[in-house]
């Protein structure tokens, strides 16, 4: 994976249980792989709700027109990032 990738957002929300479980899962794949990744709180939009709200925890790489969504364990995320991360 590149040096130049793009963010990884993990759509998520305070108390989501599922989104703690997608953080484990999500933080040491980024921290081997040297990715940058951030947490976006759904509630600070409606429009963010609207497409999320039933979904998250949802990943997606900034600019991709695919996101992936719960449940997915490690092999499901590094499958989604190879795909969608710069080589």
């Amino acid at each position: 994976m590149s040096d130049n990738a793009p963010p990884i957002l993990l759509y998520t929300t305070a108390g989501c249980h599922l989104c703690e479980q997608a953080e484990a899962i999500l933080e040491p794949v980024a921290r081997l792989n040297q990715l940058t990744w951030q947490p976006v709180d759904i509630s600070t939009s409606e429009a963010l709700v609207e497409a999320y709200g039933i979904r998250i925890p949802v990943i997606k790489v900034e600019g991709a027109a695919e996101d992936i969504g719960w449940p997915f364990d490690e092999p499901a995320l590094l499958d989604y990032l190879s795909r969608h991360l710069p080589a």
